[in-house]
């Protein structure tokens, strides 16, 4: 079971040992403290939480403040997953983990926040090609169109409409780790990562 929080810095491109240029993410990685370790017995599930990222004592939560490693901006909360035979044995409360718990070649999937669109209309939002320009259109060309529908006389659930885009939680699976720089705590992770620029991102193995 590997997993670590870091977060997004910038997009960049990665030469393979063919010569192939690949996308690829920078992620920044800081030191994490394991908090908490979970058990069926006691909580009625498995879960190790961690803490990164260093804060200020007087920024943290009273319930935080009594947690070893708690004085931290971002906590965290891992599950094993059975279908991966994933299970927290050999975790302890106080262990740190670093960018180190990942090798080049690591198969990965990446959570984050999209970034915030804000209200759009369908031609952003759901891809809809609009109406014509021409033949007394007027005002129409980024339309949805119809939404009713006869008989039932309402609007049915789901209709894709205008409305909030992004700051949704997004998952990308099958992502590779290219490279893994223990001195600085960066990954580099092949393709696209949600969020923007400091984007908290939650990385675990496949």
């Amino acid at each position: 079971m590997k997993f670590i929080v870091g977060t997004k810095e910038r997009m960049t491109q990665v030469f393979n040992e063919d010569g192939e240029v690949m996308a690829a993410t920078i992620l920044r990685v800081s030191p994490a403290t394991i908090t908490q370790v979970k058990g069926t017995e006691k909580d009625g599930y498995d879960a190790v939480q961690i803490a990164t990222v260093p804060q200020k004592e007087s920024r943290v939560a009273k319930a935080q403040r009594g947690i070893e490693g708690g004085a931290a901006k971002f906590m965290k909360e891992f599950r094993p997953r059975t279908n991966f035979d994933e299970n927290i044995e050999g975790m302890e409360v106080g262990q740190t983990m670093d960018a180190s718990v990942f090798e080049p070649g690591d198969q990965i999937v990446v959570s984050a926040v999209s970034k915030g669109k804000g209200f759009q209309g369908v031609v952003k939002r759901y891809n809809f090609g609009g109406g014509p320009g021409s033949h007394g259109q007027k005002h129409t060309l980024r339309a949805p169109g119809s939404i009713g529908i006869g008989g039932i006389q309402r609007v049915q659930k789901g209709t894709r409409m205008a409305g909030r885009m992004g700051s949704d939680r997004v998952s990308v699976k099958n992502l590779k780790v290219l490279q893994v720089n223990t001195e600085d705590n960066v990954l580099v992770v092949s393709g696209a990562v949600p969020g923007r620029k400091g984007t908290l991102v939650e990385v675990r193995s496949i």
